[in-house]
């Protein structure tokens, strides 16, 4: 059950905020500017790239690294082959995760490391492992970490992670960062897309950066705690997906990224089950979830028979709660104007089923991208604060 009133009361939030989740979300933009400076001071905007790498290779545990992954493979598109490496076992009693370089790495490829940890072995062995395949290796993590010393030990280049104000001053080094916390992702992506611009596969110059932390600092403006659920997208969305089933869909490059992101954000943090998928793909892929018996909430087939009816005065309050499929559109300006919406309120609509749309303001890919989840993390957030 979702606790509305907590949404309306900006100190009730802040309690049951222990872990700090509304202000690092609030603190993105700041986030994008710091992770920038880091950037410049570890000397990515001086790199005099030889032409592009002939492939990405990246590695990161967590949501956050995730979501970077995704992203950049996004972005990048057909420039340049872009492979994620999952862990590809344990490495220890202890439940250590190993990676591991696909056998066609070598000197020709990039390998990118986001952590917010940096304790992980696997991560410094997969950083020593590409030294000896001649990959040149970039890491984001925390300053002083193992991970980071493995890496200047492998001649690569690492950029500390940018941290938030914590209780007034810097956050410890020593008090690692949830890697689902809201900027973390920022954190973890900004200086790689400064990287990427730099040898020629996105497109991500110092205005734009500018601009993404600008859009970043709006968006919390409209979606922080003092705003009324009336007047905040985010509230109003965490509502809407209360006692729901949220299937995402999304549409433009932009958003594809941000409704995975917020599906598993949802279930990181809320613990709220969501399903993403993009269009127009979505619509034959979650048409049966919206007509079949799951969405209507079909009755056990034992609760009324001959011998047994079902009684219609009986207390429902300890009867099972059933989740409703809620259509969750993200929209960005699709390719060629071409757009799968009509058709995906359509199939809604024949079905009964509820649908929140989300659509960013006008202005280049990144910030489009920022908006949508910057909105989406505020509404995960308080998802997880306000449900019982």
């Amino acid at each position: 059950m979702l606790d509305e009133t907590l949404l309306d009361t900006p100190d009730a939030l802040a309690r049951a905020d222990r872990l700090g989740l509304l202000r690092g979300a609030a603190e993105a933009g700041a986030r994008v500017r710091t992770a920038a400076r880091h950037a410049v001071e570890a000397g990515i905007a001086e790199l005099k790239p030889e032409g592009r790498p002939r492939a990405l290779l990246l590695a990161g545990p967590g949501t956050a690294a995730s979501g970077v992954a995704d992203l950049i493979t996004a972005l990048a598109g057909p420039t340049v082959p872009v492979t994620r490496l999952g862990p590809s076992g344990v490495a220890s009693a202890a439940g250590a995760l190993r990676w591991a370089l696909p056998g066609w790495a070598g000197p020709v490829d990039l390998l990118l490391i986001t952590t917010t940890d940096g304790t992980e072995p696997g991560l410094a062995l997969l950083a020593e492992q590409a030294y000896r395949r001649g990959c040149t290796v970039v890491a984001v993590s925390p300053r002083r970490s193992p991970l980071t010393e493995a890496v200047v030990g492998a001649h690569g280049l690492s950029v500390p992670l940018a941290t938030a104000p914590y209780d007034g001053h810097q956050r410890p080094e020593e008090v690692p960062e949830s890697a689902a916390a809201p900027g973390s992702f920022w954190s973890l992506l900004t200086p790689l897309l400064i990287l990427l611009d730099r040898v020629g596969i996105v497109t991500a110059p110092p205005e734009t950066i500018n601009l993404v932390a600008d859009r970043l600092d709006r968006t919390a403006e409209r979606c922080g705690p003092t705003v009324t659920t009336y007047g905040n997208p985010a509230k109003t969305l965490a509502s809407e997906l209360a006692e729901s089933l949220p299937l995402i869909w999304s549409e433009g490059t932009p958003a594809a990224p941000a409704g995975r992101r917020f599906a598993a954000v949802l279930g990181e943090l809320a613990g709220h089950p969501a399903l993403a998928a993009e269009l127009p793909e979505a619509l034959p892929a979650h048409s049966a979830l919206l007509a079949g018996g799951f969405g209507g909430g079909a009755a056990d087939p034992e609760a009324a028979t001959d011998d047994s009816p079902d009684d219609f005065f009986r207390d429902r309050v300890d009867d099972p709660q059933t989740l409703r499929p809620r259509v969750v559109l993200l929209r960005a300006r699709p390719a060629g104007g071409l757009t799968a919406a009509p058709a995906a309120r359509e199939l809604a609509l024949a079905h009964d089923a509820p649908i929140s749309e989300l659509e960013p303001e006008e202005g280049v890919e990144l910030e489009a991208l920022a908006e949508l989840i910057a909105t989406t993390d505020f509404a995960a957030v308080y998802l997880a604060l306000a449900s019982a």
